[in-house]
């Protein structure tokens, strides 16, 4: 089954939005991704967890939080 992760990335330039996108193609098991300009927010859908997609986002210096509803 499938996880949704949702997370809070600040998106401020569309260098950060090619580094997040270059960053999340490379993990395994995903199905989809999308990124929401709008509200700062990164989805990731497929075989991973908050955790994983929230390293990788480090590795490419960009801070990520689970999304919360009220953000």
């Amino acid at each position: 089954m499938a996880n949704i992760v949702e997370l809070k990335v600040n998106l401020h330039c569309d260098e950060c939005i090619r580094k997040i996108l270059k960053a999340i193609k490379k993990i395994e098991d995903i199905e989809t991704y999308d990124v929401d300009t709008q509200l700062n927010k990164v989805i990731v859908t497929g075989n991973v967890t908050e955790e994983q997609v929230i390293r990788v986002l480090q590795k490419v210096r960009k801070a990520a939080v689970k999304w919360d509803e009220d953000n």
